[in-house]
């Protein structure tokens, strides 16, 4: 198996994934399909290919677990769905399933429109704005009136707890992940930073889940009420509190960051592209209204905004999933190589969907990558941007929904321009997110 170039003594390959792991990724694939790289003395075998990928989620699920990455991210997250043993994961998704139903996204259509509403109302004309923190408080305070009541106490402030350390907690945690577990111990600034937001977030949480245990059952239609009402339907078991808190926190970070990158690239990627903004602009204009006369964007638009979603799925495949990890169970054949029990896989979903081999330019933004003809003659397996299998993100249809009914709320009244000489630069997390992006906002007048 060829092994990736660049590796140190002791570090092995943590140098150049630390200095450009994005880069470090998406070069792999010139190196081979199934490529060796080493995180300090262990080696990883690091599938470069859509196929091999849907190998792991898909076809030969049954003999991974979730990897290393996940073991490292569950002091965080705990066993929420992301990092669950298989048997914990099957029984928390079969009894969370019915909060994702298509029904309850149009229940949480109706929070995003009015969150939306409000942050067009936020953006003065003239005014130059840090697009991704704007975005990051945007979507988190969209995610977390989904999650629980900001109508209490306890409420406001895991509000204002979340949205104060869920910025520094993802700058930090990818790299904490796939760093060696020695180096944790290293007494540096951005250690005890991140220790003590993840400290203070989780401990928000448990006192809001206290507080709805002491106020009792409710039918509000809130996640957090509908997790601790959730019964299993075989068992009749439901969630203890330390389960609520693990599932809360995953869905925070699964959800906040996903929409945050996205629409920051969007607004950016849209602004750079007059051929795109034409098109999308006058879709938006068509379907609920322009600047002169707009409706509210609701759930039920969203199967109209055709090209609004080609839009959004053409950003998250630039823009995807940094790393994900996958840990065989028992000794397994993928890509021509037999390995045994315990071996670690990771693969990049950002690397995955820049393949030369599927996607034509495959740095190019072009929206009309989706058109139904064009998507019919791509490989099922080679867009995954919520992944694929058992393991599919649970809130995908959240995601897109907030994503499309935001970028048309915003963009029926308003631009946003990029500040000239300014270019934003990729900066890693579980998604690549744009540093230094400023955007001066217009108002639209026709």
């Amino acid at each position: 198996m060829p092994r990736a170039p660049g590796a140190l003594p002791l570090l092995g390959h943590v140098w150049p994934l630390w200095r450009n792991p994005l880069a470090f990724v998406k070069n792999l694939r010139a190196v081979g399909e199934l490529v060796r790289i080493d995180i300090g003395t262990m080696p990883v075998y690091f599938v470069t290919s859509a196929s091999l990928a849907h190998d792991l989620m898909v076809r030969k699920a049954r003999s991974f677990e979730k990897g290393r990455l996940y073991d490292r991210m569950r002091p965080l997250l705990g066993s929420g769905l992301g990092t669950a043993p298989a048997e914990t994961h099957r029984k928390h998704r079969r009894l969370m399933q019915p909060m994702f139903h298509q029904s309850r996204v149009a229940q949480y259509g109706e929070i995003i429109t009015d969150h939306a509403l409000a942050l067009v109302g936020s953006l003065e004309p003239g005014e130059t704005i840090p697009v991704l923190d704007v975005a990051s408080e945007y979507a988190t305070g969209t995610l977390t009136a989904t999650m629980f009541s900001a109508g209490t106490d306890t409420g406001r402030r895991a509000v204002e707890v979340v949205q104060r350390n869920m910025p520094l907690i993802l700058k930090n945690m990818l790299l904490r992940a796939v760093s060696p577990k020695a180096l944790d111990r290293l007494p540096i600034p951005a250690h005890r930073a991140f220790d003590a937001a993840t400290a203070e977030m989780r401990g928000v949480i448990d006192e809001v889940i206290s507080a709805a245990r002491v106020k009792g059952e409710s039918d509000a239609p809130d996640l957090l009420s509908m997790l601790l009402a959730a019964r299993d339907a075989d068992t009749g078991e439901s969630l203890t509190d330390v389960e609520v808190r693990d599932e809360l926190v995953t869905i925070l970070f699964a959800g906040a960051e996903t929409v945050a990158s996205v629409l920051a690239w969007a607004f950016y990627e849209i602004a750079r592209h007059p051929e795109v903004e034409e098109r999308l602009l006058a879709e938006i204009d068509t379907v609920v209204g322009g600047p002169a006369s707009p409706s509210p964007v609701t759930f039920e638009d969203i199967a109209k905004l055709e090209y609004t979603r080609q839009v959004v799925d053409e950003t998250m495949r630039l823009h995807a999933v940094t790393m994900m990890m996958r840990r065989a169970v028992e000794p397994v054949e993928i890509g021509g190589f037999d390995v045994p029990a315990g071996t670690e896989f990771a693969f990049s979903l950002y690397a995955v969907h820049r393949d030369p081999a599927v996607f034509a330019d495959p740095g190019r933004f072009d929206p009309d990558r989706w058109l139904p003809d064009r998507r019919r003659d791509l490989p099922r397996e080679a867009f995954i941007p919520f992944g694929a299998g058992s393991r599919k993100c649970i809130g995908d249809g959240v995601a897109l929904t907030e994503l499309v009914i935001t970028l048309a709320t915003v963009l029926q009244s308003r631009r946003l321009r990029p500040v000239p000489g300014k270019a934003p630069r990729e900066a890693v997390a579980a998604m690549p997110h744009p540093v230094d992006l400023s955007m001066t906002v217009e108002l639209r007048t026709a």
